[in-house]
């Protein structure tokens, strides 16, 4: 049974502004030769939720992210080069916890999270379903898990940021071609509904808070590199917050021109309380 790892840091943290931002790297190592680290040194934004980071830590260059300023912090899968999930910060973080206590979300490195004083950021890589009905079927149990975990962590956190790459499509408005992929996995009937019952329970999209045009995506398939030129996407990547700090958030963007990664960062300033 995998056991959930906590890490304490212990510090206190006024409500400043914070500069966040969410971006599924497709391996981390493979991100960092076509210049991530560069990027960072940019100074991009405060926090950095990473996901499919697809290495174990002793793999990843943790000096030349740390010599720029940022603390790491990371969930690795099991299995090598397979998922996991990560957390650089300018910020220092009261607490970080690696896992979520579901085994097989753990087993596979799909959740870390960090604290700053009463807000709880997490970075998560949500299971794709791609790879065939038994993986869709695990995506429709995780989701309901991670959601219960969620409802049960707000009890106590009530102010919850989820990165990551959900690995959904909310709306038509989310996604290039609606009509001939309404069935294919990402942008499902029964994956969108769960999307909306997310939101329902207390959670608010963060682009779409300020930002409710067209074509804008955050993933481009690799099949076919000219999607990306094209801009023929999908929007799968969030920074999501629960209602009680949608009126902080003071800007949004996604960032298509860095091309880490076959998806791109997206980003959100959240406000002074």
């Amino acid at each position: 049974m995998i056991k959930q790892k906590y890490v304490l840091l212990n510090c206190s943290n006024k409500q400043h502004a914070m500069r966040i931002i969410s971006y599924n790297v497709n391996g981390i190592r493979a991100a960092i030769k076509k210049g991530f680290i560069d990027w960072l040194k940019t100074d991009p934004a405060d926090v950095i939720c990473l996901q499919e980071v697809k290495a174990h830590k002793d793999d990843i260059d943790m000096a030349s992210i740390e010599e720029i300023g940022y603390s790491t912090h990371w969930f690795c899968a099991q299995k090598k080069g397979y998922s996991g999930v990560g957390i650089l910060s300018k910020i220092k973080p009261d607490n970080v916890f690696e896992g979520c206590k579901i085994e097989q979300s753990d087993f596979e490195g799909r959740v870390i999270r960090a604290d700053f004083g009463d807000i709880t950021l997490f970075s998560v890589y949500f299971p794709s379903g791609t790879s065939g009905e038994v993986r869709q079927a695990y995506k429709y149990v995780w989701l309901d898990e991670f959601l219960e975990y969620v409802n049960k962590l707000k009890k106590k956190r009530k102010k919850i940021i989820i990165c990551g790459d959900y690995n959904i499509a909310h709306k038509e408005i989310d996604i290039h071609d609606p009509k001939s992929n309404k069935k294919t996995t990402g942008f499902l009937p029964e994956e969108r509904a769960w999307l909306d019952k997310f939101y329902d329970s207390g959670f608010t999209d963060g682009f779409r808070h300020l930002n409710k045009d067209p074509h804008h995506y955050t993933w481009w398939s690799v099949m076919r590199p000219s999607t990306r030129l094209e801009n023929k996407g999908w929007r799968i990547d969030y920074i999501n917050v629960t209602d009680n700090l949608a009126s902080r958030i003071k800007e949004v963007s996604i960032f298509p021109q860095v091309k880490h990664s076959d998806h791109c960062p997206v980003y959100l300033e959240l406000g002074d309380a």
